[in-house]
C-alpha cells in the first residue's frame, strides 16, 4: 500500500502544472474618464507581459522614463511609437530584465498620468 501511495504522490508531482508567463492588464484612463493608469503600480515576474488598453479620455500612449528604467534597457525598445486613439486599442510588451520601471502617458503627463512597474 505504501508503494502505491508513493507512486501516486510521484505522479501528482509530475502532472503538476508548471509556471507559465502571465500577462497583467492596465487600463489607460479610468472608467470615470480620469487621466490615470488603472492600476498605476504593478508587479510582474521576468518573462511576463503587460497589456495596456485604451479605456477612456484618449488618445494615450506608454512612454518609459529613460532615467527610471534598469541599466541595459533602452527607452526606445520598450516605449510605444505613436498613440492609441480608439477605445479598446492595446499595446503589449514583454519584460525580461528585473528592476523598477517608471512610465507615463505623453499627452497627459502634465495631468499626472504616471505609472510604475516592478519586474521581479
Amino acid at each position: 500500500r505504501a508503494a502505491g501511495l508513493a507512486a501516486g504522490l510521484t505522479m501528482a508531482q509530475v502532472n503538476k502544472p508548471g509556471f507559465a508567463a502571465a500577462t497583467k492588464m492596465v487600463k489607460l484612463g479610468a472608467d470615470n474618464g480620469q487621466l490615470v493608469f488603472v492600476p498605476d503600480e504593478i508587479e510582474i515576474c521576468k518573462g511576463d507581459s503587460v497589456t495596456w488598453t485604451n479605456n477612456k479620455a484618449g488618445p494615450h500612449n506608454v512612454v518609459f522614463d529613460e532615467e527610471a528604467i534598469p541599466e541595459g534597457v533602452t527607452q526606445e525598445s520598450i516605449s510605444m511609437d505613436g498613440l492609441l486613439n480608439d477605445e479598446g486599442a492595446t499595446f503589449t510588451k514583454k519584460f525580461d530584465v528585473a528592476g523598477s520601471y517608471a512610465y507615463y502617458c505623453e499627452p497627459h503627463r502634465g495631468a499626472g498620468m504616471n505609472g510604475a512597474l516592478t519586474v521581479a
